[in-house]
């Protein structure tokens, strides 16, 4: 990376190095805690305990540990940091806000959370803890603004098991798109400009946040399975399950779209949808959208949405093809700054790791924004946009550089 690059970096984290010690009383957490934030960075491979203390030159893991499990600060307030960093540098009025959960491998059955439980990380039951997230994604890229960890109710349900993990006794049990609702709702509250909210099956078939965001008038799109019950006159009936419906589409209501660009070009499909009944309110209705294979016609994928009446269907299609960044969001911050590298058990723990992780996504996400835009501003020809990836692996070696050169502590 050239230097003026590198310079732009280190005024960057810097500033928000200054904003994140703003929650710490102390000068030595807070010294701590931005040490932390490099580390996860850099180009260390693991991410944690003495790999991580020797890269941010530390003799040894505790006072890290220290920062994540008993040092007073407030990991919410960090959140809000996060989200509000993010919308500084990709705000955006077409964006969408992305639910979906992601695993976290573990052994043992200390870890706050932790359990037997089906990991879509994984593809199959497992060990693991399950964290529900919130990613905000616009033309100027994408990053993660809020989590929540899942506790099955076993775990709500064991006081002991509760004490040793740190789980406060006003923490309850609570379903994956409960706590996509919370998040949603911390989201508006705080002002997010945002147009639509996408989500899969788990998320689109919970009436309650359909209803949540039909009240506070958010447009969305969210996945549904094909036995989900639905209401339109379509086929002669009422009260149809999604499938149904589609079989009763004509094929002269099919389209072919794009859902936007993939890896390899335009992502066309066939695509219809269907009006459902419902006390639709002007400017306001809602529809069954269906995608279909090309080259498979039979594999369907259902969509429940609502939006303003004069949506076209080329926005739905365009719009139900955005839920990828969030995967590209888990796989950069697993990848590259740590997310899934913890050694915590305690509940706040989890919650602050992660946190800082997604800090670190963001300060990645914000340069990507700056050294884009810089690179047209100089005209340089040939050269495309950057993305995370590319990002992150041009800095790591200046910021693994940078950071070992300071003494040992």
């Amino acid at each position: 990376m050239a230097t003026r690059n590198v310079l732009d970096w280190r005024g960057e984290l810097a500033r928000l190095h200054e904003r994140l010690g703003g929650l710490f009383v102390r000068a030595e957490p807070r010294r701590q805690v931005g040490l932390y934030l490099e580390g996860l960075l850099s180009a260390v491979e693991r991410k944690n305990g003495w790999p991580l203390a020797e890269q941010i030159g530390d003799a040894r893991p505790w006072r890290t540990q220290r920062v994540l499990s008993h040092v007073l600060w407030d990991e919410e307030a960090a959140r809000d940091l996060c989200r509000a960093y993010v919308i500084e540098h990709l705000a955006d009025r077409d964006a969408v806000l992305i639910i979906d959960e992601t695993g976290f491998l573990k052994k043992g059955t200390h870890s706050a959370g932790v359990a037997r439980q089906y990991s879509g990380t994984a593809g199959r039951v497992e060990n693991c803890q399950i964290g529900v997230f919130l990613a905000y994604a616009s033309q100027k890229g994408h990053a993660l603004i809020d989590r929540e960890l899942c506790l099955p109710k076993d775990w709500t349900e064991d006081t002991a098991r509760r004490a040793a993990a740190g789980i406060p006794d006003d923490v309850a049990f609570a379903t994956k798109p409960e706590l996509a609702r919370r998040m949603v709702a911390r989201a508006i509250a705080a002002g997010v400009p945002f147009a639509w909210v996408l989500g899969d099956e788990i998320y689109g078939s919970d009436r309650r946040l359909r209803i949540d965001l039909e009240r506070e008038k958010r447009p969305f799109v969210l996945a549904i399975r094909g036995n989900e019950k639905l209401w339109s006159v379509l086929g002669g009936g009422i009260g149809q399950h999604a499938a149904a419906l589609a079989a009763a589409v004509p094929e002269e209501a099919w389209q072919r779209l794009s859902a936007g660009p993939g890896a390899k070009g335009e992502r066309f499909y066939d695509w219809a949808r269907v009006r459902l009944v419902r006390l639709q309110r002007p400017p306001w209705d809602h529809w069954l959208l269906i995608r279909r294979r090309r080259q498979k016609p039979d594999e369907l994928a259902y969509y429940v949405v609502f939006g303003p009446a004069d949506t076209s269907l080329a926005t739905l299609a365009r719009v139900a093809g955005r839920r990828w960044p969030i995967a590209e969001c888990f796989e950069v911050a697993k990848q590259e700054v740590g997310l899934a590298d913890y050694e915590i058990r305690s509940r706040h723990g989890w919650y602050r790791h992660i946190t800082l992780s997604m800090l670190a996504l963001a300060f990645l996400a914000a340069m990507r924004v700056k050294l884009n835009a810089a690179a047209k501003t100089t005209g340089k020809k040939g050269r495309g946009d950057l993305d995370l990836w590319s990002l992150s692996a041009r800095m790591r070696s200046a910021i693994s550089s940078a950071v070992s050169s300071l003494p040992p502590a």
